[in-house]
């Protein structure tokens, strides 16, 4: 039954990775389209940031969690007033009413210290920090930066929730897979949580929890609430912290790490998982999951393996053949990257997504 999904897809099997596939693709897929059937009115809640020209690239990051997913999305968006009128022509024109919303939102800090936050890294970036403190109805929230890509269901990072102990929070991906390449564990002046600290660019949280969590600190023996240790942190270390927000996680998550659980590194893939050779070895073996194209490698030709996802998911047009138009192109253009380190292990950037397709292709035939 799994061969009978499309004429189109299996038309071009040639072109796909074969150990992907087979009755477990068609299984996997039906149980996840019987759950949306029984939960339909489950719905996740995707937050980003989006200042200066980050419209695009924050527009190309919502279209990736859209292509694939199964439960109901709704999108938080809060954005530089300039960029409110662009967002809302764009979104209004995707072709997923009622299974897609979103709400907009001011660049929004506490008044009495709003400039601090502003200047902290880059403008907006500390945003994320409040977004308990603002979205005080939304119980849990998946933060991602607007240079991720989904290359699977965002219901899949969301059912971690599921798996938080009575303690967790909140969850995220190590910095670094190999110390000897580390920031945090060569560099950092402040405390950061394990090994080689925590990126904070995909961040699921429990925000009920958070908001109800007394925090372990440096600064008194007494605990603190989220909205009241953010500040006293960031006067302690501001001449500390080079990463700004994600260090005052990591110093936050230091004194408290049975509140965190750790995804592993396919969860929020980076160039520094391939460009000093590969060191994600569980992309290697499952792919990548999300991609965070950071230190602008969408836009540059430094890294043409990442830049050559993003086009393939920017230029894709909701309703097109995923194969001929998405899968095809982009293993022709991954291919031509293999004089990069990233490039060698280009399959591990085309190996979920081809699952990912096969997936969507049995929920249809499934739902039909």
């Amino acid at each position: 039954r799994c061969k009978n999904l499309s004429v189109s897809f299996w038309n071009s099997y040639w072109m796909l990775p074969s150990d992907v596939c087979g009755m477990n693709c068609f299984w996997e897929a039906a149980f996840r389209y019987g759950y949306m059937k029984t939960h339909p009115s489950e719905k996740m809640h995707l937050a980003v940031v989006a200042c200066g020209e980050r419209l695009e690239e924050t527009v190309t990051m919502l279209r990736s969690a859209i292509i694939f997913s199964i439960k109901p999305l709704h999108f938080h968006i809060f954005a530089e007033d300039q960029l409110h009128e662009s967002f809302k022509d764009i979104l209004d024109e995707f072709p997923y009413e009622g299974r897609v919303n979103y709400t907009l939102y001011p660049i929004t800090f506490p008044s009495e210290s709003a400039a601090e936050w502003k200047k902290l890294f880059k403008p907006c970036a500390s945003q994320r920090l409040f977004l308990p403190l603002i979205l005080k109805n939304v119980d849990s929230l998946l933060y991602v930066d607007t240079d991720i890509l989904f290359l699977r269901p965002v219901d899949d990072i969301w059912s971690f929730l599921g798996k938080f102990n009575s303690t967790q929070i909140a969850a995220m991906a190590p910095e670094h897979e190999e110390p000897r390449i580390g920031w945090y564990n060569r560099f950092a002046r402040h405390p950061y949580y394990g090994v080689t600290g925590i990126n904070s660019g995909v961040m699921l949280m429990n925000m009920t929890r958070i908001r109800r969590k007394y925090f372990k600190n440096d600064m008194t023996p007494v605990r603190l609430q989220w909205g009241e240790i953010l500040m006293p942190l960031l006067k302690k270390y501001k001449l500390n912290i080079t990463w700004g927000d994600q260090d005052l996680l990591n110093i936050m998550f230091f004194h408290n790490p049975e509140s965190l659980y750790v995804f592993p590194c396919q969860w929020n893939y980076r160039p520094d998982h391939c460009i000093y050779g590969s060191n994600c070895k569980a992309a290697e073996e499952e792919g990548i999951f999300i991609l965070h194209g950071n230190r602008g490698v969408y836009h540059d030709d430094k890294q043409p393996t990442f830049r050559a996802v993003y086009e393939a998911i920017k230029n894709y047009s909701f309703g097109d053949d995923l194969v001929h138009s998405l899968l095809q192109p982009l293993e022709l253009e991954l291919q031509k990257t293999m004089h990069t380190y990233c490039g060698r292990v280009y399959k591990v950037f085309i190996k979920q997504l081809t699952k990912s397709v096969r997936d969507l292709y049995a929920r249809r035939s499934k739902g039909r």
